[in-house]
């Protein structure tokens, strides 16, 4: 199975980072967030990675391109320029990166990819949220299910406390930053068979719009509901914070290093 990937997107609301290499180039821990997310993917067996290009293409060109020997212990003669590659931790992926446009709407960057896809399920995810979802137990919950698409549901992170008010003003109740004080949400981490693909109609259609809303419509759409972590990297204040949960080995999404 392989994973589609977004990560064309500007990113205007982390600018101090996206103005110089595309959103899910931002790093946590010294690895781009796009890194972190195809570390959970590989963890649960999907190495098969179709990641969509858009602002800054050249920044994730470079990373992947370079890839074996940055993470290789190298000896270089300098005098010829002859080198070595001594040892390697590099991954056993297969990544293609595909460039899908400077202004192609989500749903567009995925109708660009879909000749790499094939004909079998693949996954579908953003370039810039972590979480610790067991992808494993989704597709089998996608197969159940027997629909199109299946999305994960999750409850993001409250970012305010919640007040329960009586008539007289009185506080009847106070919660510190609930996580479901909207409910449910699209949580991206998308399993998706291919013709719901030709529910895009072209580049300026947003996936998350007509697509997803024409598939609810015609019963096609599954939700997987994730009751644990899950944190996009919108902002420095999101950002710092996978940071320190990082930092201190306290990482929910990093099953990998468990």
């Amino acid at each position: 199975m392989k994973a589609v990937i977004l990560a064309g997107g500007l990113g205007t609301r982390i600018a101090e980072e996206s103005d110089y290499k595309p959103k899910p180039m931002v790093e946590i821990g010294g690895r781009p967030l796009l890194w972190h997310i195809m570390k959970s993917y590989a963890h649960h067996g999907i190495k098969e990675f179709v990641i969509c290009l858009g602002y800054k293409g050249y920044v994730i060109k470079e990373f992947f391109f370079n890839y074996y020997r940055h993470t290789a212990d190298l000896s270089i003669d300098l005098k010829t320029g002859a080198h070595e590659i001594l040892n390697t931790q590099s991954e056993d992926w297969k990544v293609t990166l595909v460039d899908t446009g400077a202004e192609t709407m989500t749903g567009g960057r995925l109708k660009r990819v879909a000749p790499y896809v094939g004909n079998e399920t693949f996954c579908l995810t953003y370039g810039d949220g972590l979480s610790d979802i067991d992808l494993t137990a989704e597709i089998a919950f996608h197969k159940k299910q027997g629909r199109l698409v299946t999305v994960a549901a999750v409850q993001p992170p409250g970012r305010f406390g919640v007040l329960n008010l009586a008539a007289n003003n009185d506080v009847l109740s106070f919660e510190e930053k609930p996580s479901d004080e909207i409910g449910w949400i699209n949580g991206g981490f998308f399993i998706v068979e291919p013709p719901a693909i030709d529910y895009v109609s072209g580049d300026s259609m947003p996936w998350e719009q007509d697509p997803l809303k024409n598939l609810a419509r015609d019963g096609q759409l599954a939700a997987y509901t994730h009751s644990g972590f899950w944190q996009p990297c919108d902002t420095l204040r999101d950002k710092r914070h996978l940071e320190q949960l990082w930092d201190a080995g306290r990482a929910p999404w990093a099953a990998w290093t468990r």
